[in-house]
């Protein structure tokens, strides 16, 4: 009985160790994960400000990047922050946001819900689905934008930020980004 409460502790212990060695090294990895997205969301995002105020070519920041950014950096294996996915969900509810603001004369608490709505209608029926494209309606309704918006700063300010993400992931990174059977 004294060796098998023995053998038993021996067991326990050995168990606890290598539990607390791979919770350490998860923990690193979560840690390096953490501190890549977050340089690299700086970086990406830095670029975007200083291009937006420290030069005339115009605005490139949408709060909804810094979503994306998430996906992008933390997630990049997520179907959500694929090239197409990322490309075509800002310009798509961008597009719908920019119409209903331009185009359809609606009270402004009756456009919004009605353009995010649409917005993601559209970004599902078409299979590129980025949630943070979600809010780019309310941006775009509550800011009064034009249609010069859907060129800079989405369809521009999207192309950084994926040139940024190819460059983090699959350059540095070594990642397969995008996903096979994602295109860009």
């Amino acid at each position: 009985m004294k060796n098998i409460n023995h053998r038993l502790k021996k067991k326990i212990l050995i168990n606890f160790f290598l539990i607390s060695v791979v919770d350490i090294q998860m923990k690193n990895l979560k840690y390096k994960k953490a501190f890549i997205a977050g340089i690299f969301s700086i970086i990406t995002i830095g670029s975007l400000t200083l291009l937006t105020y420290k030069t005339e070519f115009g605005l490139f920041l949408v709060a909804s990047f810094g979503s994306t950014m998430v996906l992008l950096f933390g997630y990049p294996e997520s179907p959500f922050a694929q090239p197409k996915n990322i490309f075509f969900g800002h310009l798509l509810t961008a597009l719908v946001g920019v119409i209903f603001v331009n185009l359809i004369p609606l009270p402004i608490f009756i456009s919004i819900p009605l353009a995010v709505g649409i917005g993601i209608f559209f970004m599902i029926l078409f299979g590129v689905t980025h949630p943070p494209a979600g809010g780019n309606p309310i941006i775009v309704i509550v800011g009064s934008a034009s249609f010069s918006y859907i060129i800079n700063p989405i369809i521009i300010g999207t192309i950084i930020v994926l040139v940024f993400g190819i460059i983090l992931n699959r350059l540095i990174l070594n990642k397969e980004y995008p996903k096979k059977g994602f295109s860009i």
